[in-house]
């Protein structure tokens, strides 16, 4: 039986998780719902919390038929502020660990480590929401944006979602039925369940956010035929070009990778990006695997000796 470590990132979409060995190894992986550090502040939420970490716990017993035992967790959560008591309590009980074997951090933290080397550049992650963040070579974690879509997320997986319904029902106050003209508005539609303002109404008000973010994917495959859905694209890349601007004027050129499901909507995006970057030559797209970061993170932690012999024990006591 191997010593692993286990990554978890939750963001607002997917809650996606990985197992490495001691060497780093990336030995399974999955994925389950979607969620935020925002609902430990509340008992449903925390509920809700307790029960996607359970179904990652369910997920790995089945992927892994216990061959492997863990003896060292990363979590990174989207709308981590520094409080982890709760949610070290829900992941010491659910898979028997100590408490401190159970590091926890802002899943852009380990996005940005699956990328740069502290020091070394910045990122621009945009998903359901989106930030700029930048780790220092003393390990200071930096950022641009990230104020959450009450306040602005521009670029966003969300904001791209509600520029988009902001203009259909704009153009349905002068215009009622002209969404049946545009390729943006009949997909959003589509995705939503109807055409009428109580089936927006209830999926912008009372859906999650990660839910309202995913109608962002009608503008990626109507951009090329509704001029509306390009332009939105557009300033969204523009936005997101805002951000890492923000952080080169306060710490240099360096440097930008943009990471997250928002690039992967449509080229324009990306390209909108580069051109309003002082320097385009620096800008790299990647594949965000944050989850394989946070596993490998957690497995150069694993104990040895005697004090893996302790968490063995204690692991054994709790079950």
């Amino acid at each position: 039986m191997s010593a692993t470590g286990l990554g978890i990132d939750m963001g607002g979409t997917q809650t996606r998780w990985a197992l490495a060995d001691e060497a780093g190894t990336i030995l399974s992986e999955g994925a389950v719902d979607g969620a935020t550090a925002l609902q430990l502040g509340n008992l449903a939420g925390q509920v809700a919390l307790q029960a996607l970490f359970s179904s990652i716990a369910q997920q790995l017993q089945r992927a892994t038929d216990l061959r492997h035992e863990i003896f060292s967790l990363q979590a990174g959560l989207t709308g981590y502020s520094g409080d982890a008591t709760a949610a070290k309590q829900m992941l010491s009980s659910l898979f028997a660990l100590p408490e401190n074997a159970i590091h926890i951090s802002n899943d852009i933290e380990i996005a940005y480590l699956d990328t740069f080397q502290p020091g070394e550049g910045y990122l621009v992650y945009a998903g359901t929401g989106s930030i700029a963040a930048f780790i220092d070579q003393a390990g200071n974690f930096h950022r641009a944006g990230g104020h959450g879509y009450v306040l602005d997320d521009a670029g966003s997986g969300y904001w791209i979602a509600r520029e988009a319904l902001k203009r259909i029902w704009r153009e349905e106050d002068f215009h009622p039925g002209a969404w049946r003209s545009s390729p943006m508005a009949t997909a959003m539609f589509a995705l939503i369940g109807g055409e009428e303002w109580k089936h927006t109404r209830e999926f912008i008000y009372q859906r999650s956010r990660g839910e309202v973010g995913k109608l962002a994917l009608a503008l990626g495959t109507t951009a090329d035929m509704d001029r509306t859905a390009y332009t939105i694209l557009e300033n969204a890349g523009i936005e997101l070009a805002r951000l890492a601007r923000a952080l080169c004027h306060r710490f240099g050129q360096k440097p930008i990778a943009l990471s997250g499901r928002v690039q992967e909507l449509h080229p324009i995006i990306a390209e909108t990006m580069k051109k309003h970057l002082h320097d385009t030559s620096d800008l790299r797209l990647c594949e965000n695997l944050g989850h394989h970061s946070a596993a490998r993170i957690a497995a150069s932690r694993i104990p040895q000796g005697p004090e893996r012999i302790a968490v063995r024990t204690e692991q054994i006591n709790r079950t």
